[in-house]
Formats: C-alpha cells, structure tokens, sequence
C-alpha cells in the first residue's frame, strides 16, 4: 500500500542544544541523545510516498511497530519513581513563583545521558534554563501525589509525543507536518496541564458520513449475493471482511501526491484534504499513540472518502490478492478468486447516485444480519491479505465479537440444580482471564470488521467524561428564581421538539415543557441543548410518564438517543422509582423497543389511568426498571463480562486439549462402566447430572377434596393478584359491552370461578383449568390482537399455567 506518511518510532532519546524554555520541540529534542530512530509504516506492507526517505532495514509492519512502542512504554512503566519524576519533569512547568520555564533542562555535563536507561538526576540538580536555575523537585512538586497509573498516562503521552516530533521531522509533506505539529502541540499541552486529549475544531466529530463504509459494505453482501446458497454466500462475507480490512490498514496518499491526478475537480481536492486530515487525526496516528483515541476507516467515513480513492486501491488490492495468493490456505483461495468480482459490484454501487447500500434508511433483514453475526463469531476475521493464515489462526482463538446481547440462551438452568453443581471458579483463575483482556486490549487491538458488539453508546460515553456533552435535568418553577441559563436551554428544548415533532402544536409542547411538573432531561452540547426528554413523574405511583423524546437531526444515528434514556432510567432509579410510562407513536415504536420497552405493561390499569395523558393513534409501552443496574454502564459490563467468559473458556480448552488412550475394558469383557469413570470426562467439567426429584402429585382427582380446593383457591388468588388480571375479574355486563353476549355464548369470569369452588363445583383439576382456559379464549376471540385485553389473556394465561407447574398441576 502507498501513500501517506509513516510514524517515526524513537528508539533511542534525541539530544539537542540552545533549546528555549518555552518551546515544546526544544522540550521533545533535549530529553536524548543518538539519533537511532525506526520509521513504521500504519498499512501492514512497506509504507511508500512521503515515508520514502526512511531506512528500509528499519521499516516495520503495524503489529511490529505497536509492539515496539509497547514495548518502550512498559520499559518507562518499570522505571523506578524517581526516574519517571525526573523524565516528567522535563515536560513539567516549573512550580516556582514567577518563572515560565515549561520544562527542566539536564544539566550540561549530564546532557548526553539517558534519563529512560541508567541516569537518575539529584531532585537537587538545577535545571540548565538561564531564566530558570531552578532544581528538579520545583519540576515536579505538583506531581509526588498524584497515583501510579496517572503518572504513567503521562509518560505515555511523553512517549507518543516524542514519536510525533520524530515523525514531523523526517515527513516531506507539509500538509501532513501541520497535522503532526497539532497533535504533537495537543499533546504537550495535556501533559502540562494533566489533562485528557480532546481533539475540537472544524473537522467535526466521527463519525463523518451516514451510512459508514462497513454498514455499505454489509447491505451490498445482502443485497447482491443473498440469492447465493451458504456457502457462497459465506465466501463473499469472507471477502467484504478482506475489503474492509485493507481499507482499516490502507496509507492514503497526502494531498499533494494527489495533484496530478487530472480526474480530480477542485471540490473533490478540497473534499479529500478535510478527509484526508481527519485520517491523520482520528484513525493513523492514534493507532500509534494510544494517548489519541482511535476511530476504524471503515466505521467513520462513508461514500464519498471511497469514491475519491476506490480505483487506486483497488488496483492495489487485486495486485496484492495474485502475488500472495500461494500463501493463502487452500479453503482461502475463493477469497482471491471472487475480490474481482466483488470490487466491480461495490465499484458501480459507488457510482449509482440511487444505489440502497447508500440509503442510510437501508436495513438488511433481522434474520440475515443474525446469520452474519452468528458467523463472526465462528470465524474471526481475516487479520489483512498479507498474513491472512496466520492472523486467523491467532483471532480464532480469541475473538473480541460477543453474543449478541438480545440473545437468550437456549435453556435455562433448572432451578433443581444443587450448589455443587454451581461452583464459582477460583478467583485466580478468573483475575487471569482479566489480566489476558485487559493485555490484549492494549496491545493486540483486535481488527473487528463487522463490530456487532461495538455500542455507539461508548463513544457518547466516551464524550461525556471529556466533557464534550453534558447530561442536565432542567425545569421551570413557581416557588423559587429560575436561573437565566435554565429558560435558555428550555427555549433551546423547546425548539428541538417542535422542530422533530412537526405534528405536536407548539403550543402544547411549550405548555409541557414550562409546566412546573413536568422537567426535562437536556444534552448540551457546546453549551447548546441537541436533545432532551420531557418527562413528569409520578412518585406516588411509582412511574414516570415519558411525554417528548427528540434529537436533532444533525446529531442523529451517533448513540445519544440511547444514552440520554439509560440517564433518565438511573435519574428514576434513584428516586425510587421503577416504571417508565409512554405512549409511542408508528415511528417511535422501535426506538422504544430497543430501550426497553414493550407493549406487554406489567403495571395494572387503576395504577396508572387518569394519570397519565393518552394520545390517538398512539401505543402503550412499558419499562420496567431494576434498581440493581446502572444502566450508563450496562453495554461496558455485559461486553467486559462476555470477553472474560470467552478468554475462561480458551483457557480451558488449552487445558484439556490432549489425546487419551481409548478404553480396553470391553475388550476384556466387561458389558458397561460408569460414565464418571471416562479418562478426562470430570476435567473438561462433566459433572454427575442429578436427576429431577419430581414432587409427588398429591393433589390429582383421587385425593383430598378439600386439600385440592386449598390449592385451587391458592391459584385463583394469585391470578386475582397479577397485573393483567384487572380485564377479567367480574362479569362483563350488557351495559358496558352491548353486542358482548351475542358473540360469546359460554362467558366467565374470576368472580363466577371464585363462586364455583365455594360451591364446591370443582371436584378435578380439569374443570378448574377448563374454566380458567374459558375466559382467555373468550377475550382472544371478541378483541382483536392488537388490543389491550387481548395481550393481558396472553400474558395472564402464562401466569397461571406457571402457578399450576408450581404445584404440579399441571401436565402439558
């Protein structure tokens, strides 16, 4: 792959000289001495173009360089204190009063020593700044307290610090040299003041483009090759993750490489220069300096990123694909075979201006994209064409995509299981597990093509604790001064929800919105409110009342949505509250559905009726709230917990994988042995199943009478109890439902069953459970399935026919 500029990995410190105290180059130059540096490219072949001038011998691949710097960083980690203070305090502002030193100079006889190998400075020694002659600890007076792991995300800093200023000193192209300076000013800046790197400015916020490559990519593989059988079809997924791959690893040429090409109008060499810099920015050079966060090509840039460049690379890929063909696996080679075929389809996708890869509206169907997930999850990705066979055998055995969280489990555990089957693992074995993701996080950085298990809710997350979004619950008052920001962002509130709910009149919303009892949750963002939710809750009811839920539409599709409603849900929990409330409309209804929410409203009607306000054309939905779960955290729990359940169980597969001897005994005659008696059964974790013990059923039609009343008036109470339960508890009357009785010929109730069995009428199990089936079948055939009662039948038919297993009534 060709084209853009390399990072310059410092492997030795550089010394300088006359540097100025205020300078943060002369800062980076005089930490050092020998000038040993090694250049590595971020694509996993030879970088080309502006990284040129650079050694060959000292040309690396992208895992090599990582681990290199890696390997520097942990070599800093293990320095003792007093050497990591005396390399912090070369970027540390001195702390006496009145001086403007940002850094402490070696002192001249110590200028060629290195402070990262043998050399530790006296805290005593003055620092070589004219202006400055102050000593090290007046450096580094601000830093004795500060904790271990903060002190080394600053040397980290330091360390990709300094490899940006290497790397500014030997690129050619100016465009990318400013890029570099940026970052490298950024960083020295957040080093000085002990602060995260945010990066703000006019390039905007990833991700770029809607939809991003990888989805296109996804709906393309549906849209032209769903038709093929399973295997095909396996084949062309297997060569969209290719694509992608070299896509995430691909150098892209700098701007001024790209001046001869006569094919380029001005806005298309003015749209790549902004994208171009955004790569620099948010996708190369973090992947070597982990004090940036880092974005996937494939994930935040879209259509027109791929357009400007396809052709050329996908020249290159097609080259690449002939010459490493041999050293691919047999079962691999279709791979190289249909990359032709697969460009060409992508390539005039690209270049339909109506294609639906492109429609950010465009969805392949559930069941196809649970298929993809399902196979992602048995096939790592390909770690790249170059070293195709190796990267997969490695990410086979520890793959980063999870199950997908909807996703139940096929069987639960019976609650007859007994302690010993449930034995926790020894918690050595688990902090092992732990250590291995968290290791592998840093310094293997899994290449996740199609991330299903990647939340937009993390990079909003991630905003928030930079402070970029803020979360505020806002509302008027009539007891007490509302403050002028407050009236602001309700305005500004106002405004986004009669600009996404054109159909709401504005009157009612700021009605709402100013209304005492109502508040609202706001996301401000640079000090302006992008969304909200109008909320008023209910305390003595228990159940909050979801009234508006808007974003605008520039900040859509980027995970606020989820995170502003996770916010309400633990605003709710903590004051006691457990029940979100909300009528959706058509267009909502989805939105709610992956909060959450469900039609099926476990709260009973007289809790909630008259309290909160109905809407025609609108749908009921339902969330209840489990105090126990933050939910801001919930998608970083569930993905940690999924990723040290998977390392466990590598773990114990390279444990148990070995060949035994196979079993003699029949041969001497012996008809059958225990099964626990199997070499290696009990170490892969085979315990002996212990069989259910069945409660004996004493309540069938031969026993006592009044003993099986007492469970029957048992069942019908708590079935009287349930929440859905209120459709059904008397008689429906002529008054209330005129045309009821000329429909349903054979009606019931829980009233008419309670009567019955005072009666004694119910003399076996199975006049009871006839009448109880009775009043479901009855509400399901006069109400339509759309209704209310009709999902209350359903949910309180499951209900009863849990009681009656309970008591082992029950034999369906």
């Amino acid at each position: 792959m060709s084209g853009g500029p390399a990072i310059t990995l410092k492997s030795q410190p550089i010394d300088g000289s006359n540097s100025n105290s205020g300078n943060a180059a002369g800062q980076q130059q005089q930490s050092a001495n020998g000038a040993a540096s090694a250049s590595a490219s971020a694509a996993s072949s030879s970088a080309q173009g502006a990284a040129a001038n650079a050694p060959p011998a000292q040309e690396g691949t992208r895992q090599n360089s990582l681990q290199r710097i890696q390997q520097r960083k942990q070599k800093v980690f293990n320095l003792p204190e007093s050497q990591k203070l005396a390399k912090l305090s070369m970027y540390s502002a001195c702390q006496a009063e009145g001086c403007r030193c940002t850094g402490w100079k070696t002192p001249q006889e110590n200028r060629h020593r290195d402070v990262e190998s043998s050399y530790c400075p006296e805290f005593s020694e003055e620092c070589r700044n004219v202006s400055c002659r102050h000593p090290l600890r007046t450096h580094i007076a601000h830093l004795t307290e500060i904790s271990r792991s903060s002190m080394d995300d600053l040397l980290g800093a330091i360390i990709d610090m300094e490899n940006l200023f290497m790397s500014m000193q030997r690129v050619e192209d100016e465009d990318t040299k400013k890029v570099y300076l940026y970052l490298f000013r950024l960083l020295r800046q957040c080093v000085l003041t002990r602060q995260q790197a945010v990066i703000r400015g006019p390039l905007g916020d990833p991700p770029f483009e809607s939809p991003c490559i990888t989805k296109a990519v996804l709906s393309l593989v549906f849209y032209k090759y769903n038709h093929l059988n399973q295997t095909e079809l396996q084949t062309m997924t297997e060569v969209a993750k290719t694509f992608l791959n070299f896509l995430n690893h691909y150098n892209f040429e700098s701007p001024s490489a790209r001046r001869g090409d006569l094919t380029l109008t001005h806005e298309d060499a003015s749209t790549y220069k902004i994208n171009y810099t955004r790569w620099l920015v948010f996708c190369h050079v973090p992947a070597f300096c982990n004090s940036l966060r880092q974005f996937e090509t494939s994930l935040v840039f879209g259509r027109t990123l791929l357009r400007t460049v396809f052709q050329y690379m996908s020249q290159q890929l097609k080259k690449k694909c002939i010459s490493e063909r041999d050293r691919f696996p047999e079962d691999k080679r279709s791979i190289i075979t249909q990359m032709p075929k697969f460009l060409e389809a992508l390539r005039a996708e690209l270049l339909k201006d109506d294609s639906p890869i492109w429609d950010s509206s465009y969805r392949p169907p559930n069941s196809f994209v649970i298929q993809q997930r399902k196979r992602h999850q048995e096939v790592a990705p390909t770690a790249g064409v170059s070293n195709a066979a190796a990267a997969s055998a490695s990410t086979n055995k520890r793959s980063s995509v999870g199950e997908p969280l909807h996703k139940r489990p096929k069987k639960e555990i019976p609650e007859r299981c007994s302690s010993e089957n449930l034995d926790d693992l020894p918690i050595e074995v688990v902090t092992r597990a732990m250590k291995a993701v968290s290791e592998s996080k840093t310094t293997n950085k899994a290449e996740i093509l199609f991330p299903v298990n990647v939340s937009r809710d993390e990079n909003v997350k991630a905003e928030e604790q930079k402070r970029a979004i803020e979360f505020h619950v806002v509302g008027n008052s009539l007891t007490k001064p509302v403050d002028k920001q407050t009236v602001l962002w309700l305005l500004g509130l106002q405004l986004v929800f009669a600009h996404q709910l054109p159909e709401m009149p504005r009157e009612y919303i700021s009605q709402l919105v100013f209304d005492t009892k109502h508040k609202t949750l706001a996301l401000i963002k640079e000090n302006q409110p992008i969304g909200g939710i109008c909320f008023r809750p209910f305390p003595s009811q228990g159940f909050t009342e979801i009234v508006f839920c808007a974003v605008t539409m520039a900040e859509q599709v980027k995970g606020y949505g989820t995170h502003l409603m996770n916010h309400l849900k633990d605003y709710s929990i903590q004051r006691g509250i457990k029940h979100l409330l909300t009528f959706a409309d058509c267009d909502a209804i989805g939105y709610f559905k992956k909060q959450g929410f469900s039609k099926d409203i476990k709260l009973a009607r007289p809790v909630y009726a008259g309290y909160i306000k109905e809407y025609d054309s609108a749908t009921l939905m339902h969330c209840e709230l489990h105090p126990s779960i933050v939910n801001t955290q919930f998608i970083a729990v569930i993905r940690n917990q999924s990723e040290i359940l998977k390392e466990l169980i590598a773990q114990r597969h390279n444990e148990v994988q070995k060949v035994r001897t196979g079993l003699t005994c029949f041969k001497e005659g012996l008809p059958s042995i225990p099964v626990e008696s199997i070499p290696g059964l009990r170490e892969i974790g085979w315990k002996p199943q212990m069989r259910p013990v069945r409660a004996s059923r004493p309540l069938e039609e031969s026993s006592d009478p009044e003993k099986l009343a007492t469970s029957f008036g048992s069942v019908l109470q708590s079935v009287r109890q349930h929440a859905t339960a209120w459709p059904f508890l008397r008689p429906v009357t002529a008054a209330e439902v005129p045309d009821y009785y000329d429909h349903i010929k054979y009606p019931m109730d829980l009233k008419t069953m309670g009567e019955r069995l005072k009666k004694g009428y119910y003399q076996t199990r199975r006049l009871f459970m006839a009448d109880m089936a009775r009043i479901f079948s009855n509400c399901r055939f006069y109400n339509s399935p759309e209704t209310e009662y009709y999902r209350c039948a359903n949910s309180l038919e499951r209900y009863f026919q849990t009681k009656m297993r309970e008591l082992g009534l029950w034999d369906k």
